[in-house]
């Protein structure tokens, strides 16, 4: 527990405010004693044995590690191993070379998958693992053995689980605040006199705000210096602040400035995510905790409307922004005692420091205190912002793969808007069923969960561990099935919902088109970085840019739609352009192959 409260932003602190003397870390501590292997290498003016194979097979290893998609750092210790890996028909045998500081930067391949059953088994045993030195004398500093405690990937299941939770926790929370304002719309049109469209907007701006804030905070928080926990904290921190204010605005401009800052602020969980989970957990286990932080954000919208339709009704329309602030603030403090550092660089990074504190000896470095001397931050920015557009505008399966989850989302989103037109004018719900309603949703998501669980535990998993991995497109096979389910769902609703037949109806149709889209996106989810995997942080800022600017239209102009057209047939337009998705689906299962063959973003193998 001390270990977990140390590494939250309290913990670091405390250790700030007290110039490390609380909360200490083992190096810091009287009776550390540095690892034999540390002083051997420190006491050894020349190259060790290891360091000496190193450089007389730099070429090879080179060459190996370009095979992998990673830089080559000469005199960097590697793991090397050969294993037979079998991809469809074809079976060939794989030299593996991996960094024990770096992480394997092709974050989806049977490479990693291979690597990581190695290390699997070596984690299960104690082994000291011994530093290194570069070409130049540098000795970098890694994990101290193949079961160190500070690496992630060695961490509890318990303690990850708990970690997790945190973030869907967060996640949830952010999203909630989305479609939480719903119930609002009719009291804020009173009180500042505007129209159903202008009465939205705080919803939409908020939307398109969560949309914007990760081709920021997301290659912020890669940056070893930063981390992710300090991304996570100070933005969420401004988030809460930001809720105190809102509810109390007294003009319309004011609420939506806030709107947009407070979806601004609460973005990082929804693009970073990803990239914690995956810090901790093995490649093949990692599609279970995706799926559970991906429902924390896929149920925050359909439960918000729940969460205040009846508070609002009772006490007014600002009641649903005091609500995200009773939501947030709790999480916030979770995550401030007891949030930990899950990126490897940054903690190596760290310990790297200490030990140079400790032995006074300027040659111990981690190994992204090297990558970062040539970081430029004009480099950045172009990775951040430029390159999602790029790859969307150049690679045909990108440019589809955006597309189809913007029209989803985007979808997903209208909903908000028909509900308070089908039902109470329909049924004669109130604004509080009306938010029992969008528990539907939820319902979807628990049967997406199901589903998608059993195709991997019963399927995947044991399929993999049989063959090994197979093409990208293989990851699509779910998705072949649930690409009809959103089409259908939305016909149903659209010829169902009507008052001379029951409610129950449209809301069946609207459970086939949430469980079908939940299944249909943790397969595009999957399928993106095993294409494109050193893209993966700027393919998931361009999608969720998209997928929230597309959302943000839909806000607006779903109520004039359905007004214009009647629900009957503008839900019946957003079907027939849901068909277009199932096309898609197959021209991706079945042409993806030759489509990475012709783009210069994918990763091609021999």
């Amino acid at each position: 527990m001390s270990d977990l409260i140390r590494e939250a932003p309290l913990g670091q602190l405390i250790r700030f405010i007290t110039k490390n003397k609380v909360l200490q870390y083992p190096e810091e501590k009287p009776d550390f004693q540095l690892p034999e292997a540390y002083n051997t290498v420190l006491n050894n003016g020349g190259l060790t044995e290891k360091d000496q194979r190193s450089d007389h097979s730099s070429d090879d290893e080179a060459k190996e590690a370009e095979a992998l998609g990673e830089p080559h750092m000469p005199g960097l210790q590697h793991h090397i191993t050969t294993r037979s890996i079998k991809e469809g028909d074809l079976e060939r045998n794989v030299s593996l070379t991996r960094t024990r500081t770096r992480e394997p930067t092709m974050p989806y391949s049977p490479e990693r998958l291979a690597v990581e059953e190695e290390l699997a088994v070596e984690r299960t045993k104690s082994i000291a693992i011994a530093p290194t030195k570069t070409a130049d004398g540098r000795i970098l500093v890694d994990w101290y053995t193949t079961d160190d405690p500070a690496n992630p990937q060695n961490w509890s299941l318990k303690k990850k689980n708990f970690v997790s939770l945190i973030l869907s926790l967060y996640t949830f929370a952010v999203y909630t605040g989305s479609a939480i304002y719903t119930p609002s719309e009719p009291g804020v049109m009173s009180r500042f006199g505007v129209s159903a469209t202008s009465a939205s907007l705080p919803l939409s701006l908020y939307v398109l705000a969560y949309g914007i804030g990760p081709l920021i905070f997301a290659p912020m928080s890669e940056v070893p210096l930063i981390g992710r926990a300090p991304v996570y904290t100070a933005s969420f921190a401004i988030f809460v602040i930001l809720s105190i204010p809102t509810p109390l605005v007294n003009n319309f401009a004011g609420l939506l400035v806030l709107r947009f800052l407070q979806g601004f602020f609460g973005s990082p969980c929804l693009a970073n995510g990803g990239a914690t989970m995956q810090d901790m957990y093995s490649l093949l286990y990692l599609p279970y905790a995706i799926t559970v932080w991906v429902s924390a954000a896929y149920s925050g919208p359909a439960l918000g409307p729940l969460l205040s339709g009846f508070a609002v009704t009772a006490k007014g329309w600002r009641w649903s922004l005091w609500e995200i602030l009773w939501i947030a603030g709790p999480v916030f403090i979770l995550m401030f005692l007891l949030m930990p550092e899950t990126s490897t660089p940054n903690i190596l990074l760290r310990r790297a420091r200490r030990l140079r504190a400790l032995t006074s000896d300027t040659r111990l470095m981690s190994q992204s205190e090297i990558d970062q001397s040539g970081l430029k931050p004009s480099k950045i920015a172009i990775d951040a912002l430029i390159k999602p557009l790029e790859i969307t505008i150049k690679d045909p399966a990108i440019a589809f793969v955006n597309l189809y989850t913007a029209l989803v989302y985007g979808i997903y989103y209208s909903f908000f808007e028909v509900f308070p037109i089908v039902y109470p004018e329909y049924y004669g719900f109130s604004a509080g069923i009306i938010g029992v309603v969008f528990t539907c949703i939820l319902v979807s998501c628990v049967i997406g969960v199901i589903l998608y669980c059993a195709y991997l535990y019963f399927y995947l998993i044991p399929d993999i561990m049989a063959h090994g991995l197979r093409a990208q497109e293989h990851r699509l096979q779910p998705a072949l099935l649930a690409a009809f389910g959103p089409p259908i769902g939305l016909f149903i609703f659209a010829w169902t919902a009507r008052p001379d037949i029951p409610w129950i109806a449209s809301v069946i149709g609207i459970t086939v088109y949430g469980a079908s889209v939940f299944v249909v996106m943790q397969c595009i989810f999957v399928y993106v970085p095993m294409s494109y995997p050193q893209y993966a942080a700027s393919l998931f800022a361009g999608n969720d840019f998209f997928r929230s600017a597309l959302a943000c239209g839909s806000i607006l102009f779903a109520r004039p739609l359905f007004l214009n057209l009647g629900v009957d047939k503008g839900v019946t337009l957003l079907a027939c352009l849901s068909t277009l998705g199932i096309v898609g689906m197959f021209v991706l299962y079945f042409m993806g192959a030759k489509l990475r063959a012709r783009s210069k973003f994918a990763i091609h193998e021999e």
